[in-house]
């Protein structure tokens, strides 16, 4: 079963933290936010009966993002999603293929909030 292409319509960013420099007086690696992929996606907040169900087992998911299926995606990295003027960055919690193929979309379980470093 695929995802049709009408619930794929909001565009995000999925980034991967990565080292990027060190600062000369201290020698602190400073590491920053790169996106790796921008696509389509299904951005879906959790009703609250899903969210309880999810606190049931000690997580703090709030949304599910579903992409086409894309190798390379795990749960070190982030979703950066625009809507309305307003950025919100999601913290992927889970990398879930689906039940056919395995290939033909992911489901992100996703908590929103602050990432790696505060940014």
């Amino acid at each position: 079963m695929s995802v049709p292409a009408g619930k794929l319509r909001h565009r995000i960013a999925i980034q991967e933290y990565r080292y990027a420099s060190q600062d000369l007086v201290t020698g602190e690696e400073r590491r920053d936010w790169t996106t790796v992929h921008e696509c389509w996606a299904s951005v879906e907040p959790l009703s609250a009966r899903e969210f309880i169900a999810a606190q049931a087992t000690q997580s703090k998911i709030t949304t599910r993002i579903t992409i086409r299926y894309m190798d390379g995606i795990d749960a070190s990295m982030r979703i950066v999603f625009a809507k309305r003027g307003e950025q919100k960055v999601f913290n992927i919690e889970g990398v879930l293929a689906d039940n056919d193929s395995g290939l033909a979309y992911l489901t992100l379980p996703c908590s929103e909030g602050v990432s790696i470093n505060g940014q």
